[in-house]
């Protein structure tokens, strides 16, 4: 038998909960682009950190929507499923619920993983933001009559706190078998599309409230050279009109982003950035399959 263990670990739950942000931390890296706008992970990501002899295969998923599958649009469809295809495939299923307490959009989502077999943990985000601890000790015995989950862990990601237990939590549950990925490696994503993640992230940061999600980044061409790289890439969105938002006044806006985007590449890639934005219109693309696909959600 292998002295060491690997295993696929889905992170759950409905939207803006703190998937992506406990990533990172676990990781020690920033993997997974965060803001506070709901649902701006939209693909599946992996995420690998090589803990002694446990090497975990974090999945990073967009938050689930409980109105996609009725009234939302191709793209919101196109995210629920992300999320939902790791359902059956995985080892360990973390579920993200807040510590503030219970809301309807987590009954979606534990709607789904009674459907399982896979051994889920329920982990407690944001405790940091109750000031009296004692108030999740209802929410905590709320969970535990609502699912037999394998243990329920409060944790608060930005400050590191409840990591360590979570990781041994889920190693524990881990099967026994080689590593997948050298211990060095961290996704198994690609630079341009990281990057492209990055500029994103400011998009949806600086401009969530005027285009909540109707833009995205194509990443058009990537000239790397030992000291330096050129990025081209563009910002779509479906509308002309909204070509003034995203430029700002006199483009102030653009080179916001940009500069923004440039800093945070610079430090992925530990080398210098040229980043040169274009706006560019795709119409509808956020409610038309060929176009989306064209674009990577596929």
């Amino acid at each position: 038998m292998s002295d060491t263990t690997t295993g696929y670990v889905t992170i759950l739950g409905r939207p803006n909960v703190g998937k992506s942000t406990l990533l990172n931390h676990c990781l020690d890296t920033k993997l997974s682009i965060t803001s506070r706008k709901p649902q701006t992970t939209r693909h599946q990501l992996l995420g690998v950190l090589t803990r002694d002899l446990c090497q975990f295969l974090f999945l990073d998923t967009p938050g689930i929507n409980a109105q996609a599958g009725r009234s939302g649009r191709s793209i919101e469809r196109y995210m629920n499923r992300q999320a939902l295809s790791t359902l059956n495939d995985v080892d360990v299923i973390l579920f993200l619920v807040e510590g503030t307490g219970w809301r309807d959009g987590d009954a979606t989502v534990l709607k789904y993983l009674k459907t399982t077999d896979v051994p889920v943990v329920c982990v407690i985000t944001k405790i940091d933001r109750v000031k009296d601890k004692k108030r999740l000790l209802p929410l905590i015995d709320e969970l535990a009559q609502r699912h037999p989950f394998r243990a329920i862990v409060p944790v608060a990601a930005l400050r590191n706190e409840g990591l360590s237990l979570l990781l041994d939590v889920v190693a524990a549950q881990l099967p026994n078998g080689p590593h997948l990925y050298k211990a060095d490696e961290i996704t198994d994503r690609s630079t341009s599309f990281l990057v492209g993640e990055l500029i994103r992230e400011q998009v949806v940061r600086q401009l969530g409230a005027e285009l909540p999600h109707r833009s995205t980044v194509i990443v058009e061409q990537f000239e790397d050279e030992e000291s330096a790289v050129t990025i081209y890439a563009s910002i779509c969105i479906e509308r002309s009109s909204q070509k003034r938002i995203v430029i700002g006044k006199g483009g102030s806006r653009l080179r916001s982003i940009g500069a923004t985007a440039r800093r945070n590449i610079a430090t992925l890639l530990d080398k210098s950035v040229d980043l040169r934005l274009h706006v560019r219109v795709r119409s509808n693309w956020t409610d038309d399959r060929k176009s989306l696909a064209n674009l990577g959600y596929r």
